[in-house]
Order: C-alpha cells, then sequence, then structure tokens
C-alpha cells in the first residue's frame, strides 16, 4: 500500500500546478495580443504604403498613359521591396493591373473583389490571390476631382506572418519556461519556509495537537488568555471565560486592554511570574503573565488566571477568629504576652504607622508569630486596626495601623 502524500509534496504539488495553469493562461493571453500586435503592425505599414501610392502624383499622372505599367511598375517594386511586403498592386477602375511582383501578370485583372476600394472605402482582411493568402490593405485611388480611377492594393503572405509569430512564439515559450521553472523553485522556498513555522508537522499531527490543546485548555481550572503582539485575545478557555463572566467566543479577537479591565492589563503588560492578587467581579484571582510590553507597544503573552476566593474566605474567617479570640482577652493580658514588649510592639507601631507582622519584628528583634500576637491583641483592644494587603504576591497579607494614628 502506498504511502500519503506528505505536506511538502502536497504544497509544492499544488502551488507548482499553480504556477503551471498560471503561466500556461499567460501565455496564451500574451500569444494572442502579440499576434494582434503583430497584425496591427502590418496593418498600419501596409496602409501608409497604400495610401502613399494612391497619392503619388506619378502614378495619377501615368494613368493617362497608353501603358500606365511602364511608369507605374517601377515604382511599385520600389516601394514593395524597401517596405518588406509581399505585393503592392496598382489597377484601374476595371480591375485591369498596372503592376504585380510576378511581370507577367500584368494586364490581367485583379484575382479578388475590388469593390470596396471601388466604392471610396478602405479594406483590411485577408484573401487568396494569385501568390496565395495574404493579409492585405486596399484604398482607392482618386483623381484631382475626387473621382475613383483605381485601386492600390498591399499585403503580406499569411505564410511570412505566421513564420514572423512563430519565431516571437518560440521566444515566449522559452521566457515561460523560464518562469514556470522560477516559480517550482519559488514554490520549494515557500513550502520549506511554512514547513518550518509549523516545525515540519504533518496534517495528521496538527490536527492532534490541536484536538489535544482544545481538551485540555477547556478542561483546565486555571484560565488561560493568550494576547497577539498588537494586543488582541486569540485564545480563551472556558475557566477564563468564566471568571470574567463573558462567552469565550466574544472575547476573541477583542482588544485585551478592553476586554480584561485595568488591574489584568497592568499584570499581562507588565508580566508577573510570582502571581499578583486581582479581584474581577466576585472572584479573587492570582494572576501571572508569561510575557512583557513588546518595543512598538504591542503586548504578545499568555495570562494565567487561578481562582483563590474559597482560600480567601478561609483566610477570611481565620482571621474572625483570631479577632474574636482577642476580643475575648483584652480585658486582661493573654497568657504568654509580656506587658513590656506589648508596649514595645505598640510603641513601634506608631513609629510606622503601616506595618506588617514581619516588619514589627525585624524592627524589635522578635519572632514574626510574636509579633503576630502582640498586634493582635492590640487589634482586640481596640488600640490598632487591621487590613488585607492584596498587593502582595501570593497569599494577602495582613497590616497594622496604630489607632491613634487613623
Amino acid at each position: 500500500m502506498a504511502s500519503k502524500m506528505t505536506l511538502r509534496m502536497q504544497l509544492l504539488v499544488l502551488q507548482a500546478l499553480i504556477v503551471f495553469l498560471v503561466t500556461l493562461a499567460t501565455g496564451i493571453v500574451a500569444g494572442a495580443f502579440q499576434e494582434h500586435a503583430l497584425r496591427d503592425a502590418y496593418k498600419d505599414r501596409m496602409q501608409a504604403v497604400a495610401q502613399s501610392i494612391a497619392a503619388l502624383p506619378t502614378v495619377h499622372a501615368a494613368f493617362d498613359d497608353a501603358e500606365p505599367s511602364v511608369a507605374i511598375q517601377p515604382i511599385a517594386e520600389v516601394i514593395r521591396e524597401a517596405s518588406d511586403l509581399a505585393y503592392v498592386v496598382v489597377a484601374n477602375d476595371d480591375g485591369i493591373r498596372y503592376s504585380h511582383p510576378n511581370p507577367a501578370r500584368i494586364g490581367e485583372k485583379v484575382s479578388t473583389d475590388p469593390s470596396i476600394p471601388l466604392s471610396g472605402e478602405v479594406y483590411v482582411g485577408t484573401q487568396t490571390g494569385t501568390l496565395g493568402t495574404s493579409w492585405r490593405v486596399k484604398v482607392p485611388i482618386r483623381d484631382d476631382e475626387g473621382a475613383v480611377i483605381g485601386t492600390a492594393s498591399v499585403g503580406i503572405l499569411e505564410s511570412e506572418l505566421n513564420e514572423e509569430f512563430s519565431a516571437n512564439l518560440v521566444w515566449l515559450i522559452s521566457t515561460m519556461l523560464a518562469a514556470a521553472v522560477l516559480g517550482v523553485f519559488g514554490s520549494a522556498w515557500v513550502t520549506s519556509i511554512i514547513r518550518r513555522r509549523i516545525y515540519r508537522l504533518e496534517p495528521h499531527q496538527i490536527a492532534a495537537l490541536v484536538k489535544n490543546q482544545e481538551t485540555t485548555l477547556h478542561g483546565l481550572s486555571e484560565g488561560v488568555i493568550t494576547v497577539d503582539d498588537a494586543g488582541r485575545i486569540t485564545l480563551v478557555n472556558d475557566a477564563a471565560a468564566r471568571f470574567l463572566d463573558r462567552d469565550a467566543a466574544d472575547l476573541d479577537g477583542e482588544l485585551a486592554a478592553e476586554a480584561l479591565g485595568t488591574e489584568l492589563s497592568t499584570v499581562l503588560r507588565e508580566g508577573e511570574s510570582a502571581g499578583r492578587p486581582v479581584i474581577v467581579g466576585s472572584h479573587v484571582l492570582v494572576a501571572r503573565s508569561t510575557g512583557s510590553e513588546a518595543d512598538r507597544g504591542g503586548i504578545g503573552a499568555t495570562l494565567l488566571l487561578r481562582d483563590h476566593t474559597e482560600l480567601h474566605d478561609v483566610v477570611r474567617r481565620v482571621e474572625a477568629a483570631d479577632a474574636i479570640i482577642a476580643f475575648r482577652q483584652r480585658l486582661g493580658l493573654p497568657k504568654g504576652l509580656s506587658a513590656e514588649t506589648l508596649d514595645r510592639v505598640s510603641a513601634a507601631l506608631v513609629a510606622r504607622p503601616d506595618a506588617s507582622a514581619t516588619e514589627i519584628g525585624e524592627d524589635l528583634d522578635i519572632s514574626r508569630v510574636s509579633a503576630r500576637r502582640y498586634l493582635e491583641h492590640l487589634a482586640a483592644s481596640g488600640r490598632a486596626t487591621r487590613a488585607l494587603d492584596y498587593a502582595t504576591k501570593g497569599r494577602p497579607s495582613t497590616r497594622y495601623r496604630a489607632s491613634d494614628a487613623v
């Protein structure tokens, strides 16, 4: 069983076929235009020659001679050879020739219908005469009063015309073949670029990757949002759409700055590897970004969102329980606390209007846990207030402020 054609071969064959068809169509059109241009060029030349002969005074005067051909034949032959035409025939209004490339034909009646030029019109077309089929022009010859007294007919054989066209066609075909070869090499180059861009994967491998990505992304509990260099959302999974209270299909292609809001856009633009707490609607999210702001003002990053709403609620309940215990013990100093240390912690908190347990512990050279117990006692007894700080990385931290400094 023959193996399936690879993507590289498919792309190369399809592009080569397109190049061949386009080149062939272009060649046919170019050939038709070239033949038309060749005939038009000969028509203009023949018409100019015929009208020049018809206007020559010598030709007009010769019509009154006993033997008009004696004067007209040499003139006609000189003009024919100089113009590189097959024949120049001058005839009277009865169709009797006064010139012909074959002198034996002089004095005979013309072999084609002269009625159109004798009626005063110019004829252009293909006719078959004594020399064969030719592309010809016939014009009337008028006397001084404007009456038609004869015709001047010039032409080139169709065989010579076709021979000249064939010579030009060889050049055209050669050019087409060269263009086709260059096109095939160009197709191979484009194919190699496309293959590198898709990491040389085959269609079935790409399809499998897309399917796996869709399954993985939409099955994640963590939100994933991808933004391109222009700042537009290119990928949103179900979890991210749920956090933003939007439909994933509606978010696709939107500007990230408009769809995500100020805080998430800041995380996306600045980059945040450890995670930053952000409140979005009813959700407390920890946002991480793998990208950074591009030189031209774009973003080009991936935003990861993890829901910490339940954890935040647990922290708040623990904080509330600690406050209740401290409140119950505020009438007396709880066991394990020293009045002297409590005064030092109180003084340190006044010196630092907004501080965490870690900062107070460092100031007094005591552990963070001990500093926290004293700060909680101050908060429970009304001598300090507490507040959650979401600007820190990871879990929100608690900060304390002395009541008299509020």
